[in-house]
């Protein structure tokens, strides 16, 4: 039989994870002569040998590649065979249009866990050991293809033992390229608060240790930044860990040495348990036993301070991820708080240096290192829901893995919106979403958007034909959108929500899409929050909305859910709201705000309109008692949500739903949500004594109600749910099967996040279908 020569291109996740060192032993295995190659492009084989053979190796190719990887294209054409004699990888070629994927980083994988704790192994105790199936790549990748030169492991020589083994296709560190050893790669240091060098190498894990024992905070430089961590069990400690950074409530992650140790504190499921040990390795939501049985937590030796989640039956934890954490961890044997290394509103730290001078003040000690990291990512958070996992930050292990898209997009930039801010750009068939950025809210976080943008470039150096951003004029991303001289598309905010789901599952309309979150602009002159569109791939037309009431103060009701329940008691009763007695029920309000908010509203001064499902929750929470202020966005819908966990029951509240005025932007009417029948229903309630997780319940179920009904008037089977509103468990679980039990089939989110973390892969997913050739004329109102 004639022998022919196979070509393969490669693409997808492809680098970082393995596959050329794969490729090589297979090829070897199956007598297979030719070469493999990474590119800009993906990676790139020839083999030679009969049919048969080469059949079998595409179909091995594809079923056995390494785990981490993911082939998203693979393309096969035969030539004239040219006589290779052996197979060979070769060095990577730098030419071409950048169309690959960046790897995430990677956990520590369990052969390296173990070399690590293996007093008789080179590696024992050396906190930066890896391998190809793991340890940092996004982290330290400063270009593609991925190869160590272009790494920030370039300044670090390979001894001779770890050029053999770099050099060995049957060793599992073959062109593994943050390969290194205590002999040749990075060390740790133990600085004060001067930048001074305390302790070096080994010694810096235990002092560390023996500082956190002693309940001092310690900022860690890890694998994308800085952690500042402090005994999780020691109450004293959390408590001056919360002072020093301005934190009074948010819930801290924890980092826990075993899954075991977990286990003996929250209820874990097994799909949650893999997500802990997976490469990925995430925060994890967990409810805790203590709060929902009669466990007693003390007799597992395993202790949690109160003011690590204050009044929060969830915590946030994470299993050791780099061998660092391991070493640390594993001298503790106890889990510790984990929280971004950063000041309030500000981005992680990443230099050692510029560490010291932004946390003095916060940590008492820094563990530094002298591997640089190129751009900060966080830990990426997510809880299960529905059976499956939920993305609600999606930062380290799973950022920058893209969304494929069907056909090839133009160049593009979207640059998202103000909170929970990410980026996006087009390569080829993929939108390439960045890590978790954060809320654009200080000039610090600005600059880390614009670093975050120039850093995405550098890995695509592809410039932009378009940029595309949110439709509200005052977000930091717009201006930068505004400034950058590019051609420019603002996407309704809502809309972009819905559009991120549908390009994450690769629909195409029309369909109905449900955004539900705290506030976005209205191109109505209102705070939209509340909406419902039929939407497709270039165009959202809202159909549906709630009843609009008034912010008192605007802005300020975000943390302060009172104001909320304020705007929505002065729809129901106007002037008369300031001598009845329900507002009575904010008791926190002084006779001095009585006043100023009446002339607020009776003025209609600084108080905005908004149909906003978020403010909703606000509202109900401030009335039945939960929260009349906040310390961190989203903390009265958590308390909302927490108090109808366990409640088992089908009750809802009446509502209506009624033909609105049609205005300048209709043709057709626009349906409302009158909520005033629940909001009184929920008034009675509370004044009759029913319990306030009976009446979190059935609010929730309410909301659900009104989904299933806007779903049978909108005559559309698919209903995608997106928007902030729906990282709540309680809600999404009851909305879910009350669709599917009405014949609805219903689409949420998973790796991509349904807050405003997802908004850039929506903007870029209008825009580049808007980019398409022109389509039939798109129904009225299009935002």
């Amino acid at each position: 039989m004639t022998a022919q020569r196979l070509h393969l291109a490669v693409r997808g996740a492809v680098q970082g994870v393995g596959f050329r060192p794969f490729v090589y032993r297979l090829a070897t295995e199956m007598g297979l002569p030719g070469w493999v190659v990474n590119a800009p492009q993906g990676l790139f084989v020839e083999v030679e040998g009969e049919q048969p053979r080469l059949d079998m190796f595409v179909r091995r190719l594809e079923t056995e590649k390494p785990s981490r990887s993911s082939i998203q294209e693979l393309e096969c054409s035969f030539l004239d065979p040219v006589g290779f004699t052996h197979f060979e990888i070769r060095r990577s070629d730098g030419a071409g249009e950048i169309t690959t994927l960046v790897p995430p980083d990677l956990a520590t994988c369990a052969d390296c866990r173990q070399e690590i704790f293996d007093p008789t192994n080179r590696r024992y105790r050396y906190p930066f050991t890896n391998c190809t199936n793991c340890g940092p790549r996004f982290t330290i990748l400063t270009a593609l293809p991925y190869d160590r030169v272009n790494t920030t492991m370039k300044r670090f020589t390979m001894c001779d033992a770890c050029r053999r083994e770099y050099d060995d296709p049957l060793d599992r560190r073959f062109h593994a390229q943050p390969n290194a050893c205590p002999d040749c790669g990075p060390h740790l240091e133990l600085w004060d608060e001067t930048g001074a060098n305390l302790v070096s190498h080994d010694l810096v894990v235990l002092e560390a240790a023996r500082a956190i024992r002693e309940g001092k905070i310690v900022a860690v430089k890890g694998l994308g930044g800085f952690h500042l961590m402090a005994d999780g069990g020691n109450e004293r400690a959390v408590v001056r860990l919360r002072e020093r950074k301005r934190r009074p409530e948010k819930p801290f992650a924890l980092l826990f040495p075993s899954l075991e140790a977990v286990k003996a504190v929250c209820k874990v499921s097994p799909l949650e348990a893999r997500l802990l040990c997976s490469s990925e390795a995430p925060i994890v939501l967990l409810h805790q036993k203590a709060l929902y049985s009669k466990i007693d937590i003390r007799k597992s030796k395993i202790s949690v301070a109160p003011s690590v989640a204050p009044r929060n039956p969830y915590l946030g934890i994470m299993l050791p991820y780099t061998p660092l954490h391991h070493l640390l961890l594993a001298e503790l044997n106890a889990p510790v708080v984990a929280t971004s290394g950063n000041r309030a509103d500000e981005p992680i730290c990443t230099d050692a240096r510029e560490a010291v001078e932004r946390l003095r003040g916060i940590a008492d000690v820094w563990l530094v290192h002298n591997r640089p990291i190129v751009r900060p990512v966080d830990d990426s958070v997510v809880r299960v829901m529905m059976g499956r996992e939920l993305v609600l930050r999606r930062a380290r292990g799973y950022a920058p893995l893209p969304i494929r898209l069907a056909e090839p997009a133009p160049p593009m930039l979207a640059v998202g919106g103000h909170l929970k801010n990410t980026v996006a750009v087009t390569a080829g068939r993929s939108v390439v979403i960045s890590q978790h950025i954060g809320d654009l809210e200080t000039l610090e976080a600005d600059r880390a958007f614009r670093s975050v943008i120039d850093s995405v470039y550098a890995l695509y150096p592809r410039p932009p034909g378009q940029v595309v951003c949110d439709l509200h004029p005052d977000y930091r991303s717009t201006h930068y959108a505004k400034q950058s001289g590019l051609p420019l598309q603002s996407i309704q905010h809502h809309h972009a929500h819905v559009a991120s789901c549908m390009a994450e599952h690769g629909l195409v309309g029309p369909l109905l899409g449900v955004a539900w979150d705290g506030s976005g602009y209205g191109p109505d002159g209102t705070i939209w929050g509340g909406e419902f569109f039929l939407a497709d791939e270039t165009s959202g037309h809202r159909i549906a909305t709630f009843r609009t009431f008034r912010l008192p103060g605007g802005g300020g009701a975000i943390n302060e859910p009172r104001r909320s329940a304020i705007g929505l008691l002065h729809e129901l009763w106007g002037d008369a709201l300031f001598e009845r007695e329900e507002l009575d029920r904010l008791r926190s309000l002084t006779a001095i705000e009585r006043s100023a908010f009446r002339q607020m509203l009776g003025r209609e001064l600084y108080s905005p309109r908004t149909s906003s499902v978020g403010r909703l929750f606000d509202a109900v929470a401030a009335l039945i008692g939960l929260r009349d202020r906040v310390s961190f966005e989203g903390q009265a819908a958590m308390a909302l949500e927490c108090a109808a966990e366990g409640v088992r029951t089908d009750a809802t509240y009446p509502f209506r739903i009624s033909d609105g005025v049609v205005g300048a932007m209709h043709e057709l009417p626009l349906q409302i949500i009158d909520w005033e029948p629940m909001v009184l229903a929920i008034l009675d309630d509370t004044r009759n004594g029913v319990a306030i997780g009976t009446i979190a319940a059935t609010f929730h179920n309410t909301l659900a109600e009104i989904i299933v009904a806007i779903a049978g008037r909108a005559g559309q089977e698919r209903v995608v749910l997106s928007g902030g509103c729906f990282q709540n468990r309680y809600l999404t679980e009851r909305v879910v099967p009350r669709l599917r039990a009405a014949g609805f089939h219903p689409h949420w989110h998973r790796r991509v996040p349904p807050n405003d973390g997802g908004l850039s892969l929506g903007q870029i997913y209008i825009a580049v279908h808007r980019a398409k050739p022109a389509r039939a004329v798109a129904p009225p109102e299009e935002v």
